[in-house]
């Protein structure tokens, strides 16, 4: 988790240093399990570390399962029996991933562009707001919630909904891990966990706020926001 006044940081352009190549964009279609995912980004981590392999983004979606960050608190996993549970070594707590949501794995070389967590996780949430813009939906950060929130007046005067989380790892200033947008996941899997440890607000989807997009568009929309917050992509093919 960002300490507190977080919000001081103003999201800007992270981008790297001129003359960078740009960023790899891999896009998987079918699941991968949480721990091949992990593997993989560890070792490509190390390899944008050591100067031997590009910065990439991946896209995916995960079987149905919980991940407990390194904040998770075990009376948060309300119903450890229905998905397999998955310690993972980011920050924050207990998430869910599932068919529905999409996963943007992040490894950005922190030293090419600014070493600074905060900075990084403020341009991570304007990421996520700028795509979100792109289908009307108006989300936004929260000084002591780390992800981007919709506020849901239809509810009451000050119920607000999560609808994208952020758990990231640094490593020799290689960031991994990344974000996870609701898109159309089942959000009564949510109910075996407490969100983040938030338990005064809700989750939703952009399904649940009456878009129905598909992936394939949301995908669209976050290549063009990430390209304007952290700079160029090239297409990666994903084995």
């Amino acid at each position: 988790m960002v300490n507190a006044a977080r919000l001081a940081v103003t999201p800007a352009a992270f981008l790297p240093s001129p003359g960078a190549p740009p960023v790899a964009w891999r896009v998987s279609d079918a699941p991968v399990g949480y721990p091949e995912a992990v593997a993989w980004m560890e070792a490509r981590a190390a390899a944008i570390a050591a100067g031997q392999a590009r910065e990439c983004v991946w896209l995916l979606e995960h079987p149905p399962l919980y991940t407990a960050g390194t904040s998770a608190r075990a009376e948060d996993l309300v119903a450890p029996e229905r998905f397999p549970v998955f310690p993972s070594g980011r920050g924050g707590q207990y998430t869910y991933h599932g068919p529905g949501q999409r996963v943007a794995y992040v490894m950005l070389d922190l030293t090419r562009r600014n070493p600074d967590l905060r900075a990084y996780v403020a341009s991570l949430e304007a990421w996520l707001i700028a795509t979100l813009d792109a289908f009307n939906v108006r989300a936004e950060r929260r000084e002591d919630r780390v992800g981007v929130w919709v506020r849901r007046p239809e509810k009451g005067a000050a119920v607000e909904d999560k609808i994208a989380a952020i758990g990231i790892r640094v490593r020799r200033w290689v960031s991994f891990h990344g974000i996870s947008l609701n898109v159309e996941p089942d959000l009564g899997h949510f109910t075996g966990i407490v969100p983040c440890g938030v338990r005064e607000h809700g989750v939703t989807s952009l399904v649940d706020l009456g878009l129905p997009v598909s992936m394939a568009e949301v995908d669209m929309q976050l290549r063009a926001a990430f390209e304007a917050v952290f700079g160029a992509t090239v297409a990666e093919e994903a084995g």
